[in-house]
């Protein structure tokens, strides 16, 4: 029997501020919070969700790992996410890239792909 995705985990260092960032970003919202621990989610059912957890180190290397978004709209979700507080970032990718990096907040970077319908689009 295969596992299922439950939750992404991410390191931050300001988790209150990562955590209201990411939920912007995704329209989700807080379903738990404590000192050492926030989740945030469609809705408190709905799998998979994003938890926070704290480091008292900043982000130094790239990611190993990210999330990959696809709004309707490329441009303007780029525009809104920067507007959210993201920033641009440059990880080597080419000029004619299909997708968009970013960083959040605290340097996570992540993707703003082309709409997609499936994952083999």
């Amino acid at each position: 029997m295969a596992g299922s995705l439950y939750t992404v985990v991410i390191d931050a260092h300001d988790l209150p501020a990562l955590a209201r960032f990411w939920s912007r970003v995704l329209d989700w919202k807080v379903v738990f919070e404590a000192e050492d621990e926030i989740v945030i989610g469609a809705d408190e059912f709905t799998l998979p969700g994003i938890t926070f957890v704290p480091v008292g180190e900043r982000k130094s290397v790239k990611n190993r790992l990210h999330i990959d978004l696809t709004p309707d709209d490329q441009g303007a979700e780029v525009d809104r996410l920067i507007g959210l507080g993201a920033r641009r970032a440059d990880v080597g990718q080419r000029p004619e890239a299909t997708w968009v990096v970013l960083a959040d907040p605290e340097g996570n970077e992540f993707c703003v792909l082309r709409p997609k319908k499936t994952l083999l689009d």
